[in-house]
Parts: structure tokens; sequence; C-alpha cells
């Protein structure tokens, strides 16, 4: 009895063993020889192969389907069977003369460029790939400082490559030989020759039937939208710090992971789980055998459900363009007839809309963009262009918010006291604008109207200085509170702070002595001032801020001091779109409890901006003729329906040009008093604020007008 277990123990053992070296790489190849009949035709290698999971959809907060996946297929190969084959090089002679005349671009990880005079991209290689290399150099025992010309004369003499072959032919063969190679004394997946093969590509190489070549059934992300495309993001291989972190979680080392957007915020929700399957092939490279092990099927990935309208999306992008563009433009922007500083320089923008008591951002625009279709077709042609379309100004960009920043301003100044315990600006309380704001020495800033006409608003109240945009009143507010004040109410409001979304964001600056600092490093520039509080107190002096960090702001505002999460997930779902795998639920970041008097000065102004003849922005919401495309008679098609509250803003800057412009405003319904969302542009070097209110006129106009019926949820729609 005790032989008999000691027997199945080893037994046992011996199986675990082997489950072991099975499961050890990503691909274990066992040679089987069968003794009876022709030993060529009965040979047959079997293997265990990693299957990648297909990714899981992206989609709006109406269940439109934004990024998918759609079917596709790769040239994988049997590296055994090939390596097997006697004319194996002529094999792949001809596959790469086909490859050339089909225009077929192919990538190999022999690391020395395609022609001569050969060199190494041995530093283009990440880590893995780097050290894979050296193992295959020390396994052939040549030192790693052969030159490249040197390594490819070994390659020709240890490949046995006909002399007469071109030094380039000579190299792309090496290529392929290898990666066969390196699967040898490496755990290596199978070597993926194409991706995404064509039919006509398909047809052409497999006609002639290289060995060991096999066609395998895989997806590619396929995309159903041409906008959004800094938000939803794309795929990439696997850097060095991503595979340390991947590879714990189970990833092979050529998966694609999200390197940008959404694809890469919601990776561990997106990315499925890869199956384990197991293939008999003949020498002849015809599967004879294939199955999933048990319990090892490939698991797609789930779906996530975004708070993006697309809709609403893709009016942000035309409108920021249409505006950015007529300011070039010279024969549209009559302004610039007159002055090289009324935005012909205009460089681009940024629009983020916020539904304020979610946090859930509806569209999250950036120009200029490019398409995510055709991103590599046209990527020499992106990073050509002098705007940088790659880079996301909605998030990633920080800059100075101008006359924006007056609502914080007022907020510091009615909501702290003085040193003697007063209030510092009382609700009611008036201030005359004189022109010329000359209470510190050697510091004369003056108000707009006083600089183009050599007028003043005279004695106005918070909320006409609101809509007025007057800097004199605010240069006193300014004056009259300390430096902290202000910075903690824009903290408190969401500015400066990030605001919790679940992509890469900058946080923004304040103005701040230890800002200045970091920007002057010592000397007299260096010194924070009574000066700084009073040019801050416009949104000037250092401050700068994200058009999100705007948005979030003017949504603080709409709430009336509750500031919420700013997010772009509103729930995930299983790949079958049946099971709930999450729900985001909406998060208060900060509560400010605004006296009423307070709410009561910025909502006036800000309404006003837009309903009082003189308003900054009175002409895009009232009757006025603003040149909206679709307007009829030159009326807001909601004047009466939609209730605005606006602000706008200029920015001088550093650089010269046109002056920056900021617009700010959010919304309800006449018969709501509960503000529905907000919204927040900026258009670098566009001159005015003002320039920038045709474009929340049609976001407005969009969400206002949207079907009731479309607010199905994406689960849902889908599930049903």
């Amino acid at each position: 009895m005790e032989r008999i277990s000691r027997f199945r123990a080893m037994l046992f053992l011996a199986l675990f063993a082997f489950v072991l070296v099975l499961f050890a790489g990503r691909l274990f190849v066992l040679q089987i020889v069968e003794t009876d009949g022709d030993t060529d035709n009965a040979q047959v290698y079997s293997t265990v192969t990693t299957v990648r999971a297909a990714r899981g959809d992206i989609l709006d907060r109406n269940g439109n389907v934004l990024v998918g996946n759609r079917a596709s297929y790769n040239l994988v190969f049997n590296h055994y069977v090939i390596k097997s084959y006697a004319e194996r090089n002529e094999a792949l002679y001809r596959l790469v003369q086909k490859c050339r005349e089909l225009g077929i671009t192919y990538s190999d990880h022999f690391p020395v460029t395609r022609e001569r005079p050969f060199e190494y991209t041995y530093t283009q290689l990440n880590t893995s790939w780097q050290n894979n290399f050296q193992l295959f150099m020390s396994d052939i025992g040549l030192d790693s400082d052969v030159t490249a010309p040197l390594l490819v004369e070994k390659m020709r003499s240890r490949y046995g490559l006909p002399a007469e072959w071109s030094d380039e032919d000579a190299r792309a063969v090496i290529g392929f030989r290898y990666e066969f190679d390196l699967r040898g004394i490496t755990n290596l997946p199978t070597y993926t020759f194409l991706e995404d093969v064509t039919d006509q590509q398909l047809s052409a190489i497999l006609e002639l039937n290289t060995p060991g070549l096999q066609v395998e059934a895989s997806t590619v992300r396929e995309y159903h939208t041409n906008f959004g495309a800094h938000i939803l993001g794309y795929l990439g291989g696997m850097d060095d710090a991503e595979w340390a972190k991947f590879k714990e979680e189970g990833y092979s080392m050529d998966a694609y992971v999200g390197q940008s957007g959404f694809e890469e915020a919601f990776e561990k929700y997106l990315h499925g789980i890869d199956g384990t399957r197991y293939d008999e092939v003949n020498r002849q490279g015809t599967t004879t055998k294939s199955y999933y092990l048990p319990g090892k099927e490939p698991v797609a990935g789930n779906n996530v459900e975004t708070t993006i309208d697309i809709d609403i999306q893709q009016v942000a992008e035309e409108a920021l363009e249409d505006v950015v563009l007529w300011a070039r433009d010279p024969e549209k922007n009559v302004k610039a007839q007159e002055s090289d500083k009324e935005g012909q320089d205009a460089q681009g923008g940024a629009v983020v809309v916020m539904e304020c008591k979610t946090g859930n951002i509806l569209a999250c625009a950036s120009y200029p963009t490019y398409n995510l279709a055709t991103m590599h077709e046209d990527w020499k042609e992106i990073e050509e262009n002098p705007y940088n379309p790659f880079f996301n100004r909605a998030f990633g960009a920080e800059y100075p918010p101008g006359s924006t920043f007056k609502m914080c301003t007022l907020i510091a100044a009615m909501e702290n006291k003085n040193s003697k315990g007063e209030i510092i600006h009382p609700y009611g309380t008036e201030i005359k604008d004189e022109g010329v704001w000359d209470e510190l020495e050697g510091f004369a800033p003056t108000c707009l109207a006083w600089t183009s006409g050599r007028y003043t608003h005279g004695v106005i109240d918070a909320s006409l200085a609101l809509c007025y945009s007057c800097n004199y009143f605010f240069y006193e507010l300014g004056y009259l509170m300390n430096e902290e004040m202000p910075v903690e109410t824009a903290k408190s409001l969401g500015l400066g702070v990030p605001t919790g979304i679940e992509l890469l964001e900058k946080n923004g600056k304040l103005n701040t002595r230890e800002r200045k600092k970091e920007v002057y490093g010592s000397g007299v520039n260096a010194n924070f001032s009574a000066g700084d509080r009073v040019l801050g107190a416009i949104g000037q002096g250092e401050y700068r801020f994200t058009p999100l960090q705007l948005c979030v702001y003017a949504a603080t505002l709409a709430n009336k001091g509750t500031r919420m999460k700013a997010t772009f997930l509103s729930r995930v779902v299983s790949s079958d779109y049946r099971t709930l795998i999450y729900e985001n639920k909406p998060v208060v970041e900060s509560q400010m409890n605004l006296a009423g008097t307070t709410i009561d000065s910025y909502w006036k102004g800000m309404r006003k901006v837009v309903t009082t003849p003189g308003g900054t922005a009175d002409k895009y919401f009232g009757g006025i003729d603003d040149g909206l495309e679709g307007d009829e008679d030159g009326v807001w098609p909601l004047k009466g329906e939609v209730i605005v509250y606006a602000k706008t803003g200029t920015a001088e800057h550093a650089s010269g040009g046109s002056d920056h412009g900021a617009f700010v405003c959010f919304a309800h319904r006449k018969d709501e008093t509960e503000p529905d969302i907000a919204v927040a542009i900026f258009g670098e070097k566009i001159a005015h604020g003002s320039t920038l209110a045709p474009v929340a006129e049609k976001i407005l106009l969009t969400y206002y007008e949207m079907d009731a019926a479309s607010e199905m949820t994406a689960f849902e729609n889908q599930a049903s």
C-alpha cells in the first residue's frame, strides 16, 4: 500500500510538473513523431497558444458605440514548421518579394536597420526586447559589441543565405529567422507577421504556400465617430514601465494597451482575459486539432458607458473650429482688417460641457484635432501642423482666465472680512469708476472703458460691474483683500486644483508668493506685492487654469457653491450588455456655504452680461443679430425659453499678438430654477471672450432641443 501511495504521489508530481511547464510560457511546443507511415507526413507539432480576448466597447451616454471591434485576420508563423522546411530561405525570400509588390509594411525585432548602411536600432526597443537580443547573442556566441554590418554578415553565414542576394533582401530574411530563433530560446508568443490583413493581401500571400504561415482570427479597434479623438484615445505597444505593470496582470509582452484617453483611463475594464488554446499542426502547417483548455476560453472585456454625448461633442468641435477659422479670415473678421490684434493669429481652443448636478462631462473638445481612424496614415501631416493637433487643450493646457475670474473675486470680497472685522464688500455697496485706479504709487492700471474711449462706468454695484466687466471695480476689491482670500476661494470653486477626472490633467496655477518665485526666481520681479493682488482680481497675474477647471468653476457657481467631482465614467457593463459591473455615482468635492446675497450678486451680474445693453455678451442671447447660422431674424431660437448666465474674459499674455479669449456660462429652462449644464470655452489669441459666445449658443441649442426619448441609457438600450 505504501509503495502504491508513493507511486501515486510520484505520478501526481510528474503530472503537476508537466502542467507547470505547459503553462510556464506563452508558447510551449512538443514535437510528436509517430512511428507508422511516412515520417515526414506523420510528424505533428502540438502548441499551447495564448489567444487575445476582444476588447470592450466604448459608448456615449445614449448607447451609441463610439469605439468597438471588427473581425480581422492576422498572419502568424509556427516557427517549428518553417524551421524544419529545407527550402525555408527561398520561401521567406518569396514572401519578402510579395510584400514589397503589395506595398505591405511589416516589422520584426532584429535591432538593425532595413537598409545600408546598417545601424543598430537597439535603443528603440523596450527593455524586454533588448534582453531578448542579448539572450540571442549569448546563445550564438557573439559579443554584444559587434558592429551592425558585421552582425548582418555573420547572420548571412549562419542562415546560409545566397551570396547573390542583395543586402536588403538578406536583412529582411534575417529578420524572420531571428524571430524564429528567439522562440526557440525564450517563451515568447508566436511571431505575428501581419495584423489586420486585407482580403487582397491574404489571398496573394496564401498563394505562396509558405510553410508554417497560418491565418488567425482576431479583432481590431473600429471607430464609429470622427469626433472625440483627444478623449477616446488609442492603443499601442507597451514600453518598459507599462510592461513592468501589466505583466503582473497576465498581459502578454506583445499586447496592446491604452495609450491615451478613455482607452488608457479605463484599461482595467476594457481589457479582457486572454484564453489558452491547444493546437496540433502537421508539417504542412495544417491544423489537425484545436480546442481551448478547460476554463481557459478567452473572456471579452467589459463595455464602458461614458458621460459623453456624441451629438453635443460634434457640435462643440465643429462650432469651435468655425470660430477659430472665422477669426483667422480677414474677409469675415472685419475687426481684423483694422488691427493685427483682432484674432488673425488665432491658434486653437477648447470647449468643455458639464452637467452641473452630477459632474458628468458631456463634451470635451480641443482644436485643432485629428481623426483616430486615419491617424497612422495622417501621422506626418498631424505632426507637421504648427498648431499641434495632438495636444489636448481642454485639460492639458493652462491659460489666464481673464475676466471670467471676476465672480471668484466678488465672492471672496463678499464672504470675507478685513482686519477690522468688516465685510470687505457688503451687498449693495457701490464703487465709483474713475477710469484710472491710482491707489498704489507707480502703478496705475485703467478700466477698459477709459483706455478705449476715455469714459467711465460711474457709480456701479457688483452686478453691473460684472455686466460691463469693469476692471476698476475689481481693482478696488483686490486691493482691499489680503492675498490668501481670492486664492482660497478659487480652490473652493474648482480653480487651481484637480477636478477628479479619470484622465491625466494639469492642476493649474494660483497667484501666490510661491508661484512668483517659481516663475521669476529671485530679484525684484519675484516679490509678491499689492499690485499682484490687484491684477489677480481681474484674472491676470499668475493665475493659469485649464478649460476643464473653468467649466467646473462655472458649474460650481451654478450650484451656489457646491463643487462636484468631474467624471467621464457613467457605468461599466458586461460584454453582452446584460450585467451591470459598476455604476458611478456623483461625488461632492467641496461645499461653500455662500450667503444668499453673494449668490444673488453674481447671478444677477452674469444674467445682465447677456440681457443688458452694453453687457459684454448682450447681443448673443438677446434679440440682436449676431450672424449665427440658423437664427431667424437674428433672434436666438431659445430666447425666453432658456435662461442663460454668462461671463466673458480677455487675457493678455507675454507672447505678443492677439489676446486670449474665455467664455463661461450656465443655463436652465425658464420654468426651472436649478441650472442644467455649464459651458467653458477658451480661444488662443481669439482676441475677445465675446467672440466665443456663438459656440455656447450652438451647444445650448443642441442640449435643450434634444428629444427626451434619446436619453435612454446605453445599458438599457443595448440589453434590450
